[in-house]
């Protein structure tokens, strides 16, 4: 397989939000997490003045748009050209061009540092760990998924005798 590459779909205005939750519920039911890396709509924070009071918001870099870090197939192409709100991607006809690393820099978002910042992990689906992140600091929960790509695993912890998935970064966890 070749790498994963960033890809800009176009949306419908107002729908990016929107568009980046159903791909990442269509990934979770396919079991696309291997192949679809990450879903982001770029944000950017503003300071408004309303009535002489400054506010701090956050404001979408480009509206309309949702970038999609993923490997190019057949099968992935078409769950993401397919998602409710989606009107293609950007790219001549219906080859989508992925962004260079030039077109990537500005926004935060590094090949190089993407390929270097591979992490080995010690643990695997189904171990117990231990939080260490702040929220969440000593609860024990277990692993039901890994993904290498965003580096973070879903584990479940036990909250008010319910059990609550949680996403984590590598490492915010911490192998029991």
């Amino acid at each position: 397989m070749s790498e994963a590459k960033w890809y800009v779909v176009h949306t419908y205005s107002g729908y990016e939000n929107k568009v980046k939750a159903n791909i990442e519920k269509t990934i979770e039911n396919r079991k696309l997490q291997d192949q679809i890396l990450e879903v982001t709509v770029p944000m950017q924070d503003v300071v408004e003045l309303k009535n002489g009071v400054a506010k701090q918001s956050q404001k979408k870099l480009f509206p309309g748009y949702v970038l999609v870090n993923m490997f190019m197939n057949d099968d992935t192409w078409y769950v993401v050209r397919n998602t409710r709100g989606v009107t293609g991607f950007v790219g001549p006809g219906s080859k989508p061009v992925p962004l260079t690393e030039a077109e990537m820099e500005p926004l935060g978002i590094s090949v190089a540092n993407a390929a270097a910042s591979e992490v080995v992990v010690n643990f695997e689906v189904g171990d117990a760990v231990t939080v260490t992140a702040e929220a969440w600091k000593n609860m024990v929960g277990v692993i039901k998924s890994i993904n290498p790509g965003k580096q973070s695993v879903v584990i479940h912890v036990d909250m008010f005798g319910r059990e609550t998935p949680l996403e984590l970064s590598f490492t915010e966890v911490k192998k029991m």
